[in-house]
């Protein structure tokens, strides 16, 4: 009885330490699945609608997109294209994601047998994009479509290679057929949400009177400009009012930030240029004293190739093909720079020859057991061929089809380096005469080479180039650097980064309402980390140094304003709302002016300009030649008043104050009213307008956009 009297004098403790373990058991498996939320969350691109796309996902349609690209002979894509294909594939998966909820409820759906049909067709423009398109009608060819497919899904079992080969023609029509059905649920929306707008002959009646009836007038004019800003009074009141007034117009639907920054371009010093000149000066001397162009070009690392061939000027970089027309052959210039590229320069024209631009020839590759063997071999083709035998017949003979074949001068002069082999073989094609044989000697065997044709003949140039970049050295990068870290270790606060900038040779810039959505800050490429900053940062921080652009910016960014989604604090548009504002207090003055003008001759006293504005309709804003602006509120009030009369009080424009009396009115000379073709007309503006439909769907979407984290 004691034991269990001992034992219930520990049950507040058991309780506790029971209670205790539960609650670090449930602490546990709750910091668990917190952190397996971050750290999905963490690897999403965006979501629409409640559908996330993970980075995975994402990076798979840009791979798509561009293996497209591809397909359609786009390749090398630069960083500014790479990032509009990733825009691209970004707008497509969230107006798909959309476009498949709105149809969702309504039902609509795009159905095999509508596909069908379409290819049937044939008609849209995408088709034309596929390798299906009959090369003597230019237009898409279905069935050559139904047999690719079939074919390859044959091959998928007989010859598994074949299939390989089909696979990329494949995935492009996959890719193709997705858009397809994207594009043709879309307009299967559109046309349902057109149809919404109506129009009828009332309606048409009016737009036609609006468009075809024409207005004459007298108009005095007061522009704003008359008033001096200074003698405009304006409160915070005013502008709060303005604001209330105007502030659907100052709803914003994605957060942005307003940053201020520094950044510094490093560039080469006057001892890095003196020291690329004495190299340049060095590279001239040496082409000049007969040194082998190409060791010239070699030794000094030139970024322009030297082939040791004739070349077109197209071959040439444009700053030295203007250059050569200046020059006579066998001269070197002296070290020139070139600004488009920031380049130093020194050229040797060596020879300019007329030679064909297009070469037809004919082969046959000689080998043997031996390099020996293959030279006795050539010489009897070469003999043989020389006394008349047929060269196809030979060629035959030895296994091969000796087929015509042409070389023109682009499909060799852009490469970046030839080997001594090609070089020999490239050679003896340019300088053999049409009808011509040659028994061409390579290291490991000959080529029975036989020219058929040479066409188009232009001017071909031999020349060395000589070309660096001026760039700055390590040491340069150096010291830039350390200014620049020191800059920004001593003024952590962005009050001290503005008040220190000039002391250290810098300029404060300022750049308001940046978007997640952006590829760069400041204009430089390879920023991410630093708009991963802005977009973490509280207002008033200042960011690490950032090394950026093409490795040669430094750069510091302060965040100095969050602008959330939804509507702008008045303070922010507070300029917008000035001008507004005094807008309106200059009309008010300028009104008073008028006050009792019974005609526009007491106008004119008053300082307003007198001008005749001919053939204005209501549909279309009066520009004023006096203000210098249009004017819809004009036109509004001319269509109001009777031929004859005066306007009944001084008209609000955009940059000034009217009166204005309407001296004749007539119908447009030729229209007549066709109402069916008006309401088509007015139809058609309809369906403009329902194609604004997206703009308001995607503000309802939660569209979250986090690209900027990982790209």
């Amino acid at each position: 009885m004691a034991a269990i009297g001992k034992i219930r004098s520990w049950g507040p403790t058991l309780v506790a330490v029971i209670g205790l373990a539960l609650f670090a058991f449930i602490a546990e498996e709750l910091f668990r699945s917190c952190q397996a939320t971050q750290n999905e969350q963490r690897q999403q691109v965006g979501q629409v609608l409640g559908d996330k796309i993970s980075v995975q996902e994402f990076q798979a349609l840009v791979d798509e997109y561009q293996e497209v690209m591809k397909m359609q002979g786009r390749e090398n894509l630069s960083e500014e294209e790479l990032n509009q294909v990733k825009d691209q594939v970004w707008n497509q998966f969230v107006s798909g994601k959309i476009i498949e909820k709105e149809a969702e409820k309504l039902g609509l759906t795009v159905t095999d047998e509508e596909m069908q049909n379409i290819l049937r067709e044939g008609t849209n423009p995408m088709l034309t994009q596929t390798p299906f398109v009959n090369q003597q009608t230019g237009r898409f060819d279905v069935s050559a479509l139904t047999k690719f497919l079939n074919d390859y899904k044959q091959a998928q079992t007989s010859d598994p290679q074949l299939a390989e080969q089909y696979q990329s023609i494949y995935k492009y029509w996959k890719f193709i057929e997705k858009q397809l059905r994207q594009q043709t649920l879309a307009q299967k929306y559109q046309t349902l949400l057109a149809g919404c707008l109506l129009s009828n002959p009332v309606s048409a009646k009016a737009s036609f009177a609006d468009q075809n009836t024409e207005s004459n007038i007298l108009l005095a004019s007061l522009p704003y400009s008359t008033v001096n800003d200074n003698d405009v009074k304006i409160e915070d009141a005013d502008l709060k009012a303005m604001y209330n007034e105007k502030k659907e117009q100052y709803k914003q639907y994605v957060e942005t930030r307003d940053i201020k920054y520094v950044s510094y371009q490093v560039v080469p010093s006057a001892d890095d240029r003196n020291k690329l000149m004495q190299t340049m000066q060095e590279a001239q001397k040496q082409l000049q004293e007969g040194m082998a162009p190409a060791e010239v070009v070699r030794k000094n690392q030139s970024q322009a190739a030297y082939l040791g061939l004739p070349v077109t000027r197209a071959a040439l970089p444009s700053d030295i093909a203007a250059r050569i027309d200046s020059m006579s052959v066998g001269e070197t210039s002296a070290p020139f720079e070139t600004k488009s590229d920031n380049t130093l320069n020194v050229v040797k024209f060596i020879a300019k020859s007329q030679q064909p631009d297009s070469i037809e020839f004919r082969v046959i590759q000689v080998g043997g057991a031996s390099v020996d063997a293959a030279r006795k071999t050539a010489d009897s083709i070469f003999t043989a061929i020389k006394a008349g035998a047929p060269f196809d017949t030979i060629a035959t003979k030895y296994g091969q089809e000796g087929t015509k074949q042409w070389l023109t001068s682009a499909q060799y002069q852009n490469s970046s380096v030839i080997d001594a082999e090609s070089k020999n073989y490239l050679n003896a094609i340019l300088n053999t005469a049409a009808g011509e044989l040659k028994n061409v000697e390579l290291t490991q065997g000959n080529i029975i080479l036989q020219v058929t044709d040479r066409k188009h003949m232009v001017d071909k140039y031999d020349v060395a180039i000589v070309k660096h970049t001026i760039d700055f050295s390590k040491q340069t990068y150096s010291d830039a650097y350390n200014k620049f870290s020191q800059y920004v270790s001593e003024n952590k606060t962005l009050e001290s980064l503005e008040q220190n900038a000039a002391k250290f040779g810098f300029t404060i810039q300022e750049r308001n309402d940046m978007a997640n959505y952006e590829h760069n800050v400041a204009g430089l490429r390879a920023t991410r980390e630093a708009m991963k900053w802005i977009f973490d940062a509280k207002a008033g921080e200042v960011s690490p140094l950032y090394e950026c652009g093409n490795n040669d910016h430094l750069l510091v960014v302060a965040l100095t304003k969050v602008h959330p989604a939804g509507y702008r604090d008045w303070e922010s548009v507070k300029d917008a709302l000035t001008q507004d504002v005094m807008r309106d207090k200059k009309f008010e003055l300028l009104s008073k002016k008028l006050e009792g003008i019974k005609t526009l001759a007491d106008a004119e006293k008053q300082g307003a300009k007198l001008d005749t504005v001919p053939q204005i309709t209501f549909s279309a804003p009066v520009f004023v030649q006096a203000t210098g602006a249009s004017e819809p509120a004009l036109s509004g009030a001319v269509a109001i008043t009777e031929a004859g009369k005066m306007s009944a009080a001084p008209v609000k424009g955009n940059a000034g104050a009217y009166m204005f009396q309407v001296i004749n009115r007539q119908e447009r000379e030729g229209a007549k009213f066709d109402a069916k073709t008006q309401e088509g007309m007015l139809r058609q503006q309809a369906m403009q307008a329902a194609g604004r439909f997206m703009q308001e769907l995607y503000q309802k979407a939660n569209v979250k956009d986090n690209r900027y984290l990982f790209f």
